[in-house]
């Protein structure tokens, strides 16, 4: 190929018609407080018992601290391409494309994850429902709807998200309302397992991968920051409030169900022990509008990560990452519906298909691809700072540098721990260092090859700092 391949090209550009309540909606609804509590905080309570909450707190830790991350560099670069992007302008292209790759393998994951956690919600309501068919038609549907303009999907989401807010009120409501437990013995004595042993730090260690992996997606707002009015100035505030509200709607659902869990050793067994608790304090009838209530969030869920991952793809078409004619496809905008069609149609394919992997193993994948990510980020913020390149940023952190020093402490005593675990936290942790070393091959013997890599940033992206 011709290094002019990797000259920036101008696809047709995203329309700014979002406000900020807009782009909370939808980020609000890529975190997915519902989803989180009752297909992904299940698996983290299975692994670390009471020691879940732990977990939590650790990761709301790193999460807090790295939404500054986000709020500062955002605002310096809200371009669709998001952590890349961001990257590439502070570090070089060659870290910006390796944080481009583990993206890759991240955002193509939650959508199997997501899907395939359905029909243990709904089981309440159905039992017996197949999980991976089930998984592949809400996958299928939610791509669909992912073509539509975003306003139109902007409106959806708010919905759905108002019915996963009242489901996720009245689980904590009953908890409070019947505990039998004080939460202070899940800081004291954690404990874990049918036999209720003491917790250790390795399960709470793996259990902490997957409670960043619950609470991310507050970072999704720069995905829709080209489609954002005044972006610079007001990205920020959309984070911070996605991330807040994030905590207080999975954090006391989780504690409430620990309080007044009758049976810890048989709620750490459950698959869904949230609708346990719901169907044995408020009856069948509750159980059930509570589940048909959080299998419509984990929908809104998947159709709002189809929208932002669809635009981190496009923006990986618009800097040629990956030659012709998949460079073209990804930016191919709808002449109506102005959404990127084909980038959204390749990632339902792809979620599909990774819909035949165990979800477990997903999760925890994706949670250590974040320590990569988490990780790129403080230190693009740092380098960011020293350098000079993003000055620009309409928004800076508080207490500055203590954000990115907690988020890189953090990020190396989860990696520790996951190291610990041999069965499933060192493999994940093997699995993120394969895919940066894919990204960093791909870049040296392909991409570097063609021309200089140059990551676009639009026209009225940015504005000079005030």
């Amino acid at each position: 190929m011709q290094d002019g391949q990797l000259q920036p090209v101008t696809p047709p550009p995203f329309v700014r018609s979002l406000g900020i309540t807009g782009v909370l909606f939808l980020t609000l609804s890529v975190t997915t407080p519902a989803s989180s509590v009752f297909v992904f905080i299940p698996d983290m309570i299975a692994i670390a018992g009471t020691g879940a909450i732990w977990a939590f707190l650790i990761a709301a830790t790193v999460c807090v601290a790295t939404a500054f991350i986000y709020a500062e560099l955002s605002s310096a670069w809200p371009v669709a391409g998001g952590e890349y992007v961001m990257v590439a302008h502070t570090i070089g292209p060659f870290a910006g494309f390796v944080m481009l790759g583990v993206n890759v393998f991240n955002n193509l994951i939650f959508l199997p994850v997501a899907g395939l956690g359905i029909a243990a919600v709904l089981s309440v309501v159905i039992p017996g429902l197949p999980e991976i068919p089930v998984a592949l038609a809400v996958i299928v549907a939610c791509t669909l709807i992912g073509l539509f303009d975003i306003r139109i999907n902007a409106t959806i989401t708010g919905c759905f998200l108002l019915l996963e807010v009242v489901a996720l009120v009245v689980v904590a409501w009953l908890g409070f309302g019947e505990a039998v437990r004080s939460p202070a013995e899940f800081l004291t004595a954690p404990v874990a397992g049918a036999a209720l042993a003491p917790a250790g730090l390795a399960s709470i260690g793996v259990a902490t991968s997957i409670a960043i992996f619950a609470l991310n997606g507050y970072g999704a707002a720069v995905y829709f920051g080209e489609e954002m009015r005044e972006a610079p100035a007001r990205i920020a505030h959309a984070i911070m409030w996605a991330l807040g509200l994030t905590l207080l709607l999975e954090g006391l659902p989780l504690a409430a169900l620990l309080t007044a869990a009758p049976d810890l050793s048989t709620t750490f067994a459950s698959d869904n022990p949230f609708g346990d608790l719901v169907l044995a304090l408020a009856g069948p009838t509750w159980a059930k509008w509570v589940a048909v209530a959080v299998a419509l969030a984990v929908v809104n869920a998947i159709i709002a990560w189809v929208l932002a991952c669809a635009r981190f793809f496009y923006g990986t078409g618009r800097d040629r990452s990956w030659g012709r004619p998949l460079d073209g496809w990804l930016t191919a905008m709808h002449p109506r519906l102005g959404s990127p069609w084909a980038a959204t149609l390749l990632l339902g394919a792809a979620g599909m298909g990774l819909c035949f992997l165990p979800k477990a193993t997903l999760e925890v994948w994706s949670g250590t691809g974040l320590i990569a990510i988490y990780a790129g980020v403080a230190v693009a913020v740092m380098i960011g700072r020293r350098s000079g390149a993003s000055a620009h940023a309409r928004y800076r952190m508080p207490l500055y540098p203590l954000a990115p020093l907690i988020t890189i402490a953090s990020l190396v005593y989860i990696a520790w721990t996951n190291w610990l675990d041999v069965e499933t936290g060192r493999p994940a942790l093997v699995a993120t260092v394969v895919q940066i070393a894919v990204a960093g091959g791909y870049y040296w013997l392909v991409l570097r090859r063609r021309g200089a890599w140059t990551v676009h940033v639009p026209e009225g992206s940015t504005s000079p700092r005030p």
